[in-house]
């Protein structure tokens, strides 16, 4: 049996070229930042086609309305 690797339980922020602990607020200004900074069209989501309905009506909205992308694909036609 693969013996497991211990989960983390501390977010981590890139600080310098390298990964340092830090608070949770900080791990979620960090990615807020990374997503605000890379809004627009050369952002795209894929989602599952065995998802829901609903998670890829969430999904489709996220990249639409938070990162102003229309490229989504959901696969849905296979």
């Amino acid at each position: 049996m693969a013996r497991r690797r211990p989960r983390l339980t501390t977010p981590y922020v890139r600080r310098h070229g390298s990964l340092e602990p830090a608070t949770w607020d900080e791990a979620l200004d960090a990615a807020a930042r990374g997503l605000r900074a890379n809004r627009g069209d050369e952002w795209a989501m894929f989602s599952c086609s065995k998802a829901t309905n609903e998670v890829n009506f969430l999904a489709q909205k996220f990249a639409r309305v938070v990162m102003d992308s229309n490229n989504i694909d959901s696969c849905n036609r296979t």
